[in-house]
């Protein structure tokens, strides 16, 4: 077969034929459907049939060495799809353990993406390793890169897998309750990948250019109805929750509180493409959570968003603005930070609303409206959020997008009235142009922000303008954005004020065609901030260098000049002590450099550094997580951070370790256990989280969960496990049935 394929690639390739069909025909099956991965129901022998996958990595000019074949078709209440995984013999497979939602470029997987509205720009993304674990997540932004797909989403639909003597087999059901999408329309957009680990190969049906990610959604082909498609009915989910949790308080020495709790969400399908989520009472105490981080930083650190009610048509909200300056940020809603564990909590919410998806192929809306309960503890009214977007389609992929944030705060009292409180308000409004050429070659960001406040102050805008370019040998992108002094949106995120940036980057690939090297690529970067009172504050200039290897591990290292100009006060040890007085510079030099080690063994691991001059003094850190993987039972990690910091007196030394020992087990593909640790110096604290998950049914889940804080050091003793600082025990059951 192997010889086969090398000899069909060279003949095409001298003939300049091409072997790709545009296009995927799907006609309907009328015979019972069983999910068991087994070929055995005799649509599939008519089916057509998506074969001749691509390469997309190491190389993407030549076909796959494992071969796939995917059918498809569909009755009134599900979209099914089968696909082959050939091999070139029998072998073992790598998957990462039992749990939903697996990730990860060098485990084995066969994965779908779902245009239904062909803007090339959303999807749905489904996909199954030979184990039958099942992920589903959403891709926005072109599937530009990793960090477009969030696979927080979940839905209901259907798997199995079948692992055969030399091809493993997947067959999937879609309700198309779950979907959205346009009744009438004719095809939708839609790509098939798969990762093979036996030949750290990644292929696609609708070939993608090894210059970009595997979820880019510019290459997608048609995946064409037989007539057009009808609205699925009725779609009403109610997901009801109950919970018990004890709570104790041991540096406030309070007594131990329980607390029994109920409410639910629902999702109300207006229209096949138009959906609206309802909660009452909200709970997400069975969200995992953030990983500790220590920071050295003057600014705000950026935690994404984990909760569901969140996920869907999430870009809609989020994606306005920059990473560093966003006009809405959904985790100011519902949750506060105690700075004694470093831990977020939750801020109680009464309940909210949400309706999120397209008009029609132009047009899509986003509104959404929550009632956030009082906190006196930290002195916070109840505070209504809402918010409203509209995009609108331009060309193929780029689109125009408007944004309005409302906070407003209601007096909120015990056997008081409910309503507003005048005078306690921000709102914030925005206008983003994104835009991107059909091959993507070019992309690129226009936007321009404003908050509102009682007091009508000057300088309260954002504004920002970016292009980025990429070929097949060249990537480059630049950016110019500014910050007004007075810019506040309170439901947003906005790492610093009153600067205007401008930064640049750009790389020339070369890609060997042997040897271990997939690819590498020298690079210059720069990055200057400066404003009107004080002129240039931060700027870096950087030589780069990055490796990918084929065997999916990579190396990236930086070497970099940088300054920095003190406009206040700052502790670079991070430990509270003398600080560096303002209206003072700094220029330095460091080494910044990670690697990232193949993931298809057993034992693998990233590493990572920051570490030269640093102020007036010195800096070594390392950064590192090592992960044993012992078969598809789980895995065992240890996460580190660790900071020597080096001062002249009368500044601060600092010693500051982060040390986060995991352990993820899976029992079944239904049962889930995951404890982890974290010891953070910085701010004196131990974290203990322990959660099991039992996922007794589609979407319907029992939470147990454990969280324990302890001081790090007590009267010089490491970790004082007799005085607590506060402790938590969660259950929580969830149901999900359709209506």
């Amino acid at each position: 077969m192997k010889y086969y394929l090398i000899c069909k690639t060279i003949l095409l390739s001298l003939f300049s034929v091409t072997p790709y069909a545009q296009g995927l025909n799907i006609r309907p099956t009328s015979e019972p459907m069983v999910i068991d991965g087994i070929m055995n129901e005799e649509v599939w022998v008519y089916a057509d049939v998506a074969t001749d996958f691509m390469q997309n990595f190491p190389y993407d000019s030549s076909l796959a060495n494992a071969q796939t074949e995917v059918r498809v078709t569909y009755d009134d209440q599900n979209l099914y799809v089968l696909a082959i995984m050939h091999n070139l013999g029998p072998r073992e497979y790598i998957v990462p353990s039992l749990r939903r939602d697996f990730r990860g470029s060098a485990f084995d997987s066969f994965s779908i993406l779902l245009d239904t509205y062909k803007d090339k720009t959303n999807a749905f993304l489904f996909g199954v390793n030979p184990e039958g674990v099942q992920r589903e997540g959403l891709i926005s932004n072109g599937g530009n890169g990793e960090e477009s797909l969030s696979l927080t989403w979940d839905n209901k639909w259907y798997a199995a897998a079948k692992i055969y003597d030399d091809y493993w087999m997947a067959e999937i059901a879609i309700p198309f309750k779950t979907l959205r999408f346009k009744e009438g329309m004719e095809s939708w957009l839609m790509n098939f990948y798969r990762i093979d680990s036996e030949y750290a190969e990644r292929s696609t049906w609708s070939p993608i250019p090894r210059n970009f990610s595997i979820l880019n959604l510019a290459y997608n082909r048609e995946l064409r109805w037989d007539r057009p498609l009808e609205s699925p009915g009725k779609n009403i989910s109610l997901i009801p929750f109950t919970s018990f949790r004890t709570v104790r308080d041991f540096e406030n020495e309070t007594s131990p509180r329980q607390e029994f709790d109920f409410g639910g969400d629902a999702k109300v399908a207006i229209s096949s493409s138009l959906n609206l989520d309802l909660t009452v009472n909200p709970d997400f105490s069975q969200v995992e959570a953030d990983q500790q981080v220590t920071n050295l930083d003057r600014f705000e650190i950026f935690f994404p968003e984990r909760r569901q009610f969140f996920q869907e048509n999430d870009d809609l909200f989020s994606d306005f603005g920059t990473g560093g300056t966003r006009p809405f940020f959904s985790r100011r809603i519902g949750v506060t930070r105690d700075t004694s564990t470093g831990s977020n909590v939750q801020n109680r919410l009464y309940g909210g609303a949400r309706m999120s998806g397209n008009i029609n192929n132009k047009w899509r809306v986003g509104l959404m409206s929550i009632q956030a309960a009082k906190d006196e503890s930290i002195g916070l009214p109840s505070v209504n959020y809402s918010v409203a977007s509209v995009q609108h389609r331009i060309g193929q992929r780029s689109n125009i997008s408007g944004i309005f944030v409302n906070k407003q705060a209601f007096r909120d009292s015990l056997g008081a009235e409910f309503n507003l409180g005048p005078d306690q308000w921000n709102r914030t409004a925005g206008l983003d142009l994104n835009l991107a050429t059909p091959d993507n070659t070019w992309s690129g960001k226009a936007y321009y922000h404003r908050s509102f406040e009682p007091d009508s102050p000057d300088s309260a805008y954002s504004y920002g303008l970016g292009a980025n370019y990429t070929t097949f040998r060249w990537e480059a992108n630049t950016d110019f954005f500014a910050v007004g002094a007075n810019f506040n949106p309170e439901v947003g995120f906005v790492r610093r004020t009153d600067f205007m940036r401008s930064r640049a980057t750009v790389y020339h690939n070369f890609y060997p065609s042997s040897g271990p090297i997939q690819s590498h690529a020298p690079g210059l970067d720069y990055d200057i901030t400066w404003n009107q009172q004080y002129g240039t504050t931060d700027w870096d200039v950087n030589v780069l260098y990055r490796i990918n290897f084929r065997n999916t591990s990579n190396l990236r290292v930086r070497l970099r000049r940088e300054f920095v100009y003190l406009f206040s006060s700052f502790d670079p040890s991070g430990t509270g002590g003398e600080e560096l007085p303002a209206d003072t510079d700094y220029s330095y030099n460091m080494v910044i450099a990670s690697y990232s080690s193949d993931q298809r063994k057993n034992f693998f691991f990233d590493i990572s550094t920051r570490s030269g001059a640093y102020f007036n003094g010195s800096r070594f850190n390392v950064n590192g997580t090592l992960t044993y993987r012992f078969g598809k039972q789980g895995n065992v990690s240890m996460n580190v951070t660790y900071n020597r910091i080096r001062l002249p007196d009368p500044y601060n030394d600092a010693n500051l370790l982060l040390v986060g020992p995991r352990f993820d087990i899976t029992f079944t593909k239904s049962l889930f256990w995951t404890t982890f640790i974290q010891y953070n110096e910085q701010i004196n604290n131990v974290n203990i989280n322990s959660r099991l998950q039992w996922r007794f049914k589609p979407v319907s889940d029992l939470f147990i969960v454990y969280t324990d804080n302890y001081f790090a050091a007590v009267d010089g003793r490491f970790v004082d496990f007799t005085r607590p600082k506060s402790r938590a025990l969660v259950i929580k059951l969830s149901y999900w049935f359709n209506l």
